[in-house]
């Protein structure tokens, strides 16, 4: 089958080829014929090492498609049915899915760094991103890693919920929790945070500020709910014109950067939430004074997967989507074909797409 292969971390092209296999399946596996998945900032991320994994590896983790085959003990899907992946499976046995928190299950996450999924040039095993490696034409994930939807769900669609739409929607609705008539920062206009100023919009949110140093985002943004829009030269500016110079009640952080993190702390109000959306790099260091930490008294929050239990959330945004009320497609720039990719990532590194799908033959 077809796959785009990262042998070295900073490599300039993605090595697509159509020589790859999948490791024999285990008795709770499923295997997924991939029918779309996006280009997400985090698979940039797997490219230049920000983000760790076992090389050589196929990226992607945001995709959709239909079961092919199933596990002699799996019982949660069949062939035939149409999944979501989902690139953070909840074992079910571990504190943190006791806890109610399966977004922080890593049970398959650690299992994803030594279990190579696959296998090309005559058996030379190579990993999936996340445990999935959805930039390949089929994929085998744990049974808890492949949740069923209805069929009339466009694969497009699909692919988005599994990431960026659960992410952006998840740091409004189960981490932040915003407040009919609040005032909402968002700093970085992608796919997921496009996401979360869709999420605001729908909670009631009566001031939305979109910030993104592309100018050609800010329309997007305001397609998505946004009530104004600035690049971050202008954020100190625009927090006083619409804030009273108090500042948001929240303010999402969508970029990955202590910078943008710091952007976020400041635009938001003595006692106001600030939200970290975005993946950064494990040497990139925030910092803020313990005076200001315990005398400003906003909450700095972390928002994993949106606190995702998928189970429940991915059903919640496809009725959503099906209302009218979530608008995924908005989030598509360009539609592509998987030997595309190598474009398609350096339209990422440019800064300059929304959210790409790859759409499979």
């Amino acid at each position: 089958m077809r796959a785009a292969l990262l042998h070295a971390v900073g490599d300039d092209t993605l090595d697509i080829r159509d020589d790859l296999t999948l490791a024999p399946m285990g008795p709770e596996d499923v295997r997924i014929r991939m029918r779309a998945t996006g280009v997400c900032h985090s698979d940039l991320s797997v490219l230049t090492g920000v983000l760790p994994a076992s090389l050589p590896v196929v990226p992607g983790h945001e995709g959709a498609g239909e079961v092919v085959e199933v596990g002699e003990h799996v019982t949660s899907v069949r062939p035939g049915d149409h999944v979501i992946v989902n690139w953070t499976p909840a074992c079910g046995r571990c504190d943190s899915c006791v806890r109610g928190q399966p977004y922080l299950c890593s049970t398959f996450l650690t299992d994803s760094f030594t279990n190579a999924r696959f296998r090309f040039d005559g058996g030379t095993p190579a990993y999936g991103m996340v445990g999935c490696g959805t930039w390949a034409e089929e994929i085998v994930v744990p049974w808890q890693g492949a949740i069923k939807i209805d069929p009339d769900v466009p694969f497009e669609v699909a692919a988005l919920i599994g990431c960026s739409v659960t992410t952006g929607m998840g740091a409004v609705l189960n981490t932040a929790k915003v407040r009919p008539g609040s005032t909402v920062a968002v700093i970085g206009c992608g796919g997921v945070g496009l996401s979360v100023i869709m999420g605001a919009r729908l909670s009631g949110a009566t001031t939305i500020l979109a910030v993104d140093p592309l100018t050609a985002k800010h329309e997007a943004a305001v397609r998505a709910g946004a009530t104004d829009v600035c690049t971050p030269d202008r954020l100190a500016e625009v927090t006083a014109a619409l804030t009273g110079g108090r500042g948001f009640d929240y303010a999402f952080e969508v970029v990955g950067t202590s910078t943008a993190i710091t952007s976020a702390w400041r635009a938001a109000r003595r006692g106001g939430d600030v939200i970290v959306v975005g993946a950064g790099a494990a040497d990139d260091m925030f910092s803020v004074s313990a005076f200001d930490l315990l005398f400003q008294g906003k909450n700095l929050l972390s928002s994993l997967y949106g606190e995702a239990d998928v189970r429940r959330d991915f059903p919640r945004y496809v009725r959503l989507w099906k209302a009218g009320k979530l608008d995924v497609e908005a989030l598509i720039s360009a539609r592509i074909k998987l030997t595309d990719l190598n474009e398609a990532v350096a339209a990422l590194r440019a800064g300059s797409a929304l959210r790409q799908v790859v759409v499979m033959d």
